[in-house]
Formats: C-alpha cells, structure tokens, sequence
C-alpha cells in the first residue's frame, strides 16, 4: 500500500494506473476506522481495480469546535487494517493540502439541509460539499463509496455530484452493525460501558417501531421511538424524523411515498449517535 500525503504524489500514482486503464474507487474517511469502513473498501474492491482511502478529520465540518477536538485519531492503526484490506493507496494529508486557500464556497442544497442534521449542525453540510468536491478534483475517482449510516449526508453528496457535473459514481453501501444491533460509528469507542449497553435501545426501537408501521400512524410511532430511548436515562433523542428518502422531507401518511426512511439522532451525554431505518423503499422492488 502507498501513503502518501501529497497531492502531488497522490495525482502521479492515480494517472500512472489510469494509463494502464485501471479504474479507480474511493472510499473518504476521516480515520479511525472500524469493521463499517472496511465493508466498504471491500465494495470498492470488488467494483474497482484500485482502491484509493482518504484519512482526514475536515475541521471546515464540525460546527462544535469540542467535537473536533475530541473526534480520535488512530492512524497507525487505520494504517495497519487498511493494509489488511488490501487498499491500494492511503491519502493522509495534512489541511494545508487541502486547503491551501480558505474555502469560501457556499453550496445550495435546496430543502435537502434545512432538516435534522443541517437543523442542528448549521453548516455542517456545506464543510462535507467543500471536502468530498476537493477530494473528488485531488483523488479523480470513477467511483466513491459511501455508508447509508449517513443517510442525510449520501443525498447530499449525491445532489453535490449532479450540480457540479462530476462524473463520479456514488456507491451507497448498507449500515454495518455491531453483533447487538449499534450502529458501528467512529463515536462510538467514546462511550462508557454503561452507554455502550444502553446504546443498543437505538436500534432495537427502530427495527421495532418497523413492525408498528402496520398498524400505528406516522405520529404515533414517531411519539413511541421518542419516548422509548428517552425513557432511558442515559440517552436523550434530539430529533427522529420519518421522511421522504429522496426528498428528505418530513411525512404524515404512509400512503404519501413509496421509499420511506426513519432518522434519528441521540446523546449520549456528550456523545451524539446517529441511526435511519428503511420503512419502505419502492426501488427494492424493482
């Protein structure tokens, strides 16, 4: 595997596989990675001949500057299982490289940002544009990979791609989970042992609430998710939202859409986990 953190370095290793016809996957992370990360590198190896992976905490996304300070870096160990995953190329750059100037760019996202995530973490989804654009014009993927965990952040990503003309396929990959349920998540290793076990009601509402769609209205299993996990006194739900999966617009009726997602986000004390549930998607059945 080759880790470079250059971009110049990065450019001359891609072109020299580009000329040999080899495509070209990658996979953005901002490092410690987990068993999540690595299932899709394997997506990107099977669907790529080279795989590129990109370590590199964004500041320009983190609206709460203790987040940033607190996310964990554990790149000699990202090192270590991205060998075993058979990555190909490790860009590791520093922030200068990636931003030698300060991006000023501004992006508009229509409705797509102005709920959950983009309502709580103002400017967290024009930080994720500025980052995935830069890395896109660094890395020239053919395709990119991403986790459907993000639910809200793979639509952006995917607006993003289409409004600035890049020819880059977005790979959406399933939710990795934990033997219990939890969502695997970077934020995860900051929780206590009692959060840990406590976490797992997360999941657990969800895939239940799931089954309560076939007989409780829209409100009602949106008011039985809420007061289930803050019935925990560990955890505090900041918002559960079910909504349109291409609009991400909040519905009322399950009759209004045929893909239909469930997300949510929860504290922990500090730590904040995020989680979607796919009710009904209409494209499955196609």
């Amino acid at each position: 595997m080759d880790i470079v953190v250059k971009s110049e370095e990065l450019n001359s290793l891609v072109e020299r596989h580009k000329a040999k016809g080899d495509t070209v996957g990658f996979v953005p992370t901002m490092g410690a990675l987990h068993a999540g990360h690595l299932s899709l590198v394997e997506k990107a190896r099977e669907r790529a001949d080279i795989v590129v992976v990109s370590v590199f905490v964004n500041p320009t996304q983190f609206n709460n500057q203790d987040d940033l300070i607190n996310y964990p870096v554990t790149i000699e160990q990202d090192i270590e299982m991205l060998q075993a995953a058979k990555c190909d190329i490790l860009f590791n750059p520093t922030v200068m490289e990636v931003y030698p100037d300060e991006d000023k760019r501004v992006f508009d996202f229509g409705m797509l940002d102005k709920v959950m995530e983009g309502e709580f973490r103002p400017g967290h989804f024009n930080g994720v544009a500025q980052v995935v654009s830069r890395l896109f014009d660094l890395v020239k993927p053919d395709s990119a990979f991403f986790g459907e965990k993000d639910f809200q952040q793979l639509a952006i990503i995917k607006r993003m791609v289409k409004d600035l003309n890049y020819n880059v396929n977005i790979v959406p990959c399933p939710i990795v989970r934990e033997a219990d349920g939890l969502a695997m998540s970077s934020r995860n290793v900051r929780l206590s042992e009692e959060q840990r076990k406590e976490s797992v009601l997360i999941s657990e509402t969800l895939f239940e609430s799931k089954i309560l769609m076939k007989t409780k209205n829209i409100k009602e299993v949106i008011n039985f998710v809420v007061d289930k996990i803050n019935s925990s006194s560990l955890l505090r739900v900041e918002y559960f939202n079910i909504v349109d999966g291409d609009t991400l617009q909040p519905i009322d009726d399950w009759r209004r859409s045929e893909y239909i997602v469930g997300c949510i986000a929860v504290f922990a004390d500090k730590v904040r986990l995020i989680d979607n549930l796919i009710y009904k998607n209409f494209h499955d059945a196609c």
